[in-house]
């Protein structure tokens, strides 16, 4: 075959690759990510070919979706056992927390209480002290868990309640805790704790694309005291020139047994059986601790809908007079574009909070891409000084706030299994308001007549990288 006829050979390939994609392509997928896939297969068809067929499908294997199907009975039972601790609220708030109930399959609950984490040591000292004084089971899903300073500190706590007899079971994303992962799972099984991966890599059988993960950060310890939010178990310098902030709140009550349930989920989902300590023994719902409304809403690829993305364009359309949005990364898609710019022209404040320190190069281009679409909208972006803010939340008006893991982009919306924490008691709210206000005082806010003023190579690089945000 001469060169010529290779040549040619090539070009219809790559012209059945164009035209076979721009078919598949925009099958179930919004049209910024087509778009961009599109992009990427008309400029390069074999690339990115193969680049879809790595990472194009948002969704799991059958066998994995067979099993979550088969938790429906488990899912129902649980609810059952929660009748009693299901909150009273007021028509707006009862119709959010229907929708997070029909997203995410849990209730809001009644009888909770709650303290915010901010500073970075004291939640491994909080966590350290409650495994320390565990007597039946300790459960920890987590996205990245080192074996460093901080690592070996849970390490270290996990070892002793192992000592006494403690059921330990953790989970630990493949992808996430890729570092040192590995070393820290073989050291919790030396140590008696039975650690597994989540979401490991296969090449063959079952294979999941290894962008889809486990990004939950979650702990609970016999059943009584739970921790949700965005921390990692790391040293909060892990990375060069970048010290991380963060938000975690720690839970009594009800709704540690909807934590159990989704812990017994990601369990069930990786092993096939559920934990030991819901096998074994009555799994029953704490009592009472305090006065907070709160329910947890689980999202990811095994949920119908993209829970997270849902509630947050339900709770801006629902904003009355304030909205505060908290989030190391800002990749919005049209929904949620049209939400925020919908709302300031209703005259509500919204304020975002991002950080001036970026940890992700081409997602940090990305994000700035529509500072400036935001800003013409009237919605005001502040900058966070000298720490990464790793936190993730959102406060709207005193009716409802979310706590979690979730960015807001369109990974955590769509790829990312993600956990958060809805608030609808004004006493909470207020609390994580002040937080909000203190991030306020050290961040500085965003001129748009300065930022439409940048260098022209900065908005040519943005607006590069914003074409393939979908994708990142």
């Amino acid at each position: 075959m001469t060169l010529m006829t290779l040549g040619s050979f090539y070009e219809v390939v790559a012209w059945l690759i164009r035209l076979t994609m721009l078919v598949i392509v925009p099958m179930r997928r919004t049209p910024q990510a087509a778009s961009s896939w599109l992009l990427l297969i008309f400029f390069q068809p074999a690339l990115g070919l193969l680049l879809y067929l790595m990472i194009g499908q948002a969704r799991f294997p059958s066998w994995r979706a067979e099993r979550f199907a088969n938790l429906k009975s488990f899912l129902e039972e649980q609810r059952q056992k929660l009748q009693n601790s299901v909150a009273s609220l007021p028509a707006e708030a009862a119709l959010a927390a229907d929708l997070a109930e029909n997203l995410g399959h849990m209730p809001a609950l009644s009888g909770n209480r709650m303290l915010y984490i901010s500073d970075y040591q004291a939640l491994f000292d909080h966590l350290a002290a409650d495994i320390d004084k565990a007597e039946q089971h300790v459960h920890l899903v987590i996205y990245i868990f080192d074996s460093d300073r901080s690592g070996q500190q849970i390490i270290a706590a996990l070892g002793r309640a192992a000592k006494r007899g403690v059921n330990c079971q953790i989970l630990i994303d493949a992808l996430g805790s890729r570092r040192s992962g590995k070393q820290v799972i073989q050291q919790l099984k030396n140590l008696g704790v039975d650690a597994r991966e989540a979401l490991p890599f296969r090449l063959l059988r079952g294979r999941t694309r290894g962008d889809m993960r486990n990004h939950r950060k979650l702990f609970i310890i016999d059943g009584k005291i739970g921790y949700a939010g965005s921390q990692n178990i790391i040293n909060r310098d892990w990375r060069p020139g970048v010290v991380n902030q963060e938000l975690t709140v720690r839970v009594e009550g009800p709704i540690v047994f909807e934590m159990e349930t989704l812990f017994a989920i990601n369990w069930y989902l990786e092993s096939g059986a559920l934990p030991d300590r819901m096998r074994d023994t009555p799994h029953l719902v704490p009592p009472k601790e305090g006065s907070h409304i709160l329910q947890l809403l689980p999202s990811g690829a095994d949920y119908r809908l993209a829970g997270f993305e849902t509630m947050l364009v339900t709770g801006i359309y629902a904003a009355k007079k304030q909205i505060v949005l908290v989030t190391p990364y800002l990749i919005p898609d049209s929904d949620l574009l049209a939400a925020l710019k919908t709302a300031a022209l209703r005259g509500v404040r919204i304020d975002i909070i991002v950080s001036k320190i970026a940890d992700q190069i081409l997602v940090s281009m990305a994000q700035k891409s529509y500072y400036q679409e935001l800003l013409s909208a009237g919605i005001h972006i502040h900058r966070y000084r000298d720490k990464l803010l790793h936190a993730k939340h959102i406060s709207v008006d005193n009716k409802l706030a979310m706590v979690g893991s979730s960015n807001v982009d369109i990974r955590s919306f769509l790829l990312n299994e993600e956990v958060s924490l809805i608030i609808y008691d004004k006493e909470a709210i207020a609390q994580l308001q002040n937080i909000e206000m203190d991030y306020l005082k050290n961040a500085d806010e965003v001129s748009k007549a300065a930022w439409r003023l940048r260098p022209c190579y900065c908005k040519v690089m943005e607006n590069l990288a914003r074409l393939v945000s979908p994708l990142l």
